[in-house]
């Protein structure tokens, strides 16, 4: 600020504050003749800015923000007017054509106050922006009110769009941007309280903004939560969820873990053989209501003859839906041969006792367990969980089916997982299978082994046709399936997984021995 000698400053310093950023107009005629804020200093509500020298005393009692002394007059920060630009922050006040009196000049005979120059009611502008605010402060701007009612049924329509007057930013972003030539509006929401900008996202804009070239659109980089929207073409940062970020962790937990990898094939053309005749025997209780009353006998059916005349059935005990199905997969066949392989092998029963159950200064143990507990790597929309089935070897091809059913309907629950820990038992199972063939047309893989997830994992491929020339010259056409399995080094050796994939073999290729054994 310099001092005017002969005629009043036309404007004051321009004030900033968090809310607003206000140019200060003279009240008075006269000349400036100290400033006592510099520039960039912090003034208080109520210190002096500058010392203006007037001809005449001002009156003291019209004006409670000026003091007089020796013919010069100490010019404050008015209170309420520095209130009332704070309430109008967010308005863009228009220029006016000619500049009138101040409200606090003595020669001035209008209201002294501020709040008087409002227009009485809230103007469309507020809704045309948004943000339910007096859009009219002053009479001045009358005629620009009266422009915006009158778009204001075109700006209703607009309602809730991003644009620069719309966003929250504080008025020393608003100038940054301005001297950037910066839309707020593309930046928004900004990583401030409620999508406030702040100067770092304005900084940060101009920096992508820079490295992408003139003429190329920077893209905003800002953090996502799931289910929300996002413009084509920008990068986006998600957070990862509590069932994700477990898996994070537990892949990184696997690398201490020494893996011994295994693939082969195996022939189910047996299986493929057998299936339809196990679909056309399948337990009444496991069917749903209308396919069993198709499979009951006609005698049955027409109430002929009734099975239970004599004593009531053991189990009349009704599944829920979950639990019902009408045709049998390969699946639970697969998990009851490897269960009567698991039986013969104690090692693939064992699990790494927890180091907390042994001494501190003890050679590592193994837990070897009386049954085959084989946990199921289920994809959910929630995450990769892996529930155990407990004593398979028990269980029969039926109601593993039964189980496989309910556990991917629990798994598909959604926001939250039906999955208890009934389902998901804290020692898990000693072998954990992945059924990654019903997903793709994968034929191998190489599952990764976790703290906790027993000492091996096999992967399940799409099973195909080939033609096989191993067992006849001539060749054949044989249904075959590929297995990958990944074991923990430390406690299963190679030839150790190799014979017992061997052992496996013998119950796939040759199911009629579960006829033999009991099942």
């Amino acid at each position: 600020m310099t001092p005017y000698p002969n005629k009043p400053p036309p404007l004051l310093p321009k004030v900033q504050s968090d809310k607003a950023s206000v140019e200060i107009t003279s009240p008075f005629d006269g000349i400036v003749k100290e400033i006592l804020v510099a520039e960039g200093d912090i003034a208080k509500v109520g210190s002096g800015l500058c010392v203006i020298e007037v001809e005449a005393e001002a009156d003291s009692a019209e004006d409670n923000n000026a003091s007089t002394q020796g013919g010069t007059i100490e010019y404050t920060i008015p209170k309420q007017q520095d209130a009332e630009f704070e309430a109008a922050s967010e308005v863009d006040i228009p220029p006016t054509p000619k500049r009138g009196m101040h409200p606090l000049d003595p020669k001035n005979a209008g209201p002294k106050l501020l709040h008087e120059l409002r227009i009485g009611t809230p103007h469309s502008m507020g809704k045309a922006n948004g943000l339910g605010r007096t859009s009219s402060l002053f009479n001045t701007l009358q005629e620009s009110g009266a422009q915006s009612e009158a778009s204001g049924s075109n700006a209703d329509l607009s309602f809730g769009t991003t644009n620069a007057a719309s966003v929250l930013a504080p008025p020393s972003v608003r100038h940054l941007a301005k001297l950037n030539h910066v839309d707020l509006a593309q930046i928004a929401p900004g990583s401030g309280k409620d999508g406030r900008i702040e100067q770092a996202d304005v900084e940060a804009f101009l920096q992508r903004r820079e490295s992408a070239g003139p003429g190329a659109p920077a893209s905003v980089a800002q953090p996502q939560k799931g289910g929300e929207r996002t413009v084509e073409g920008e990068e986006v940062v998600v957070e990862l969820g509590r069932t994700r970020h477990n898996m994070w962790k537990a892949m990184v937990k696997s690398l201490e873990i020494p893996h011994f990898g295994y693939s082969t094939t195996l022939d189910i053309t047996e299986l493929h053989n057998m299936l339809p005749l196990l679909n056309t025997n399948i337990p009444e209780k496991y069917l749903p209501p209308s396919i069993a009353a198709q499979r009951q006998p006609a005698a049955i059916r027409m109430g002929m003859v009734n099975p239970n005349a004599i004593y009531p059935a053991a189990d009349e005990t009704l599944l829920p839906e979950s639990q019902q199905y009408g045709k049998l997969t390969y699946l639970p066949i697969l998990l009851k041969t490897l269960s009567k392989a698991m039986m013969q092998w104690p090692l693939l029963r064992s699990s790494i006792t927890p180091s907390s159950a042994t001494a501190a200064n003890s050679k590592p143990t193994l837990t070897v367990r009386p049954q085959a507990d084989i946990a199921i790597a289920l994809s959910t929309p929630t995450g990769l969980y892996t529930p155990t089935l407990t004593s398979v070897n028990s269980h029969s091809v039926y109601s593993l089916a039964s189980s496989l059913k309910h556990l991917s309907h629990l798994g598909r629950q959604t926001p939250v997982s039906g999955l208890t820990p009934k389902e998901m038992p804290k020692k898990g199972g000693t072998i954990t299978v992945s059924n990654v063939g019903a997903v793709g047309q994968g034929e191998s893989a190489t599952p990764v082994l976790v703290p906790g997830g027993g000492v091996a994992i096999v992967a399940l491929g799409r099973a195909k046709w080939v033609w096989d020339v191993d067992r006849k010259p001539e060749g054949e056409r044989r249904l075959k399936i590929g297995i990958s399995w990944s074991a923990d080094h430390r406690v299963v050796e190679g030839a150790e997984l190799a014979a017992f994939v061997e052992c496996w073999r013998g119950y796939v290729e040759e199911p009629a021995r579960l006829v033999g054994e009991g099942v």
